[in-house]
């Protein structure tokens, strides 16, 4: 059954030349070109990903991934126009997965489309389980539980770097290589990303975030988990 992309645009233009593409890349597309429209569309579709830009009418593209994160974990990617950094940690803060910046090709929105549907489904990923203190992930059914509780609210993104921090528990991680360890195109834009993802990371899993016992900072490297 194809996978279904939820398209929130209010140009025209990108819109339908995305939704051709995307069609023809074999995916189902909807469509909507106004953020309260977008949203309920989300919620009633639930699609496998949405494509969402940042300055839309009625309602715009962060409150709705604000809104979308507090109920649900599908994977988000970010257009827009607007490169400046703070916006790009701003939607990444927020819980998108991956962020694209206008212009951009068809076919690199459909590259990083297909990488994060793969970190999504958990495509390549060996049938392994990895405990480490309280925390175990499950690498196939790509779940996670904290102190026995199961933690349903990770994006694909996150449950991929909680699953690399994990594999290398107690060695240091640096942001370049966290990036890599995503398969992303995130890179081009700047390695406080990563920071932002973690900082995501952390409110979910540790008993106090503003003391993190997991996923602790190496100061001038980046981060380790914990052994």
């Amino acid at each position: 059954m194809a996978q279904t992309i939820l398209i929130i645009e209010d140009e025209r233009k990108i819109a339908v030349g995305l939704q051709n593409y995307l069609e023809s890349a074999g995916y189902t597309t909807f469509s909507a070109s106004d953020g309260l429209t977008g949203l309920q569309m989300a919620r009633r579709e639930r699609p496998d990903l949405i494509l969402l830009d940042v300055m839309l009418p009625g309602m715009d593209g962060f409150s709705i991934c604000r809104t979308l994160r507090a109920e649900s974990s599908v994977p988000i990617i970010m257009l827009t126009a607007r490169v400046e950094e703070v916006d790009t940690l701003l939607g990444l803060e927020l819980g998108a997965d991956d962020y694209i910046a206008k212009p951009f090709s068809p076919r690199q929105v459909v590259a990083r489309i297909k990488a994060v549907l793969r970190r999504a489904g958990g495509e390549l990923q060996p049938p392994e389980v990895l405990r480490k203190a309280d925390v175990e992930i499950d690498l196939q059914r790509r779940s996670v539980s904290v102190q026995g509780a199961e933690i349903t609210s990770l994006t694909p993104t996150e449950f991929d770097l909680l699953a690399t921090l994990m594999r290398n528990a107690g060695r240091p991680q640096t942001r370049g290589m966290l990036l890599e360890s995503l398969q992303s195109h995130i890179s081009e834009a700047y390695d406080r990303t990563i920071d932002a993802h973690i900082k995501n990371l952390r409110r979910k899993i540790e008993p106090d975030a503003a003391n993190p016992q997991y996923i602790v900072t190496v100061f001038g490297v980046g981060y380790k988990f914990a052994e």
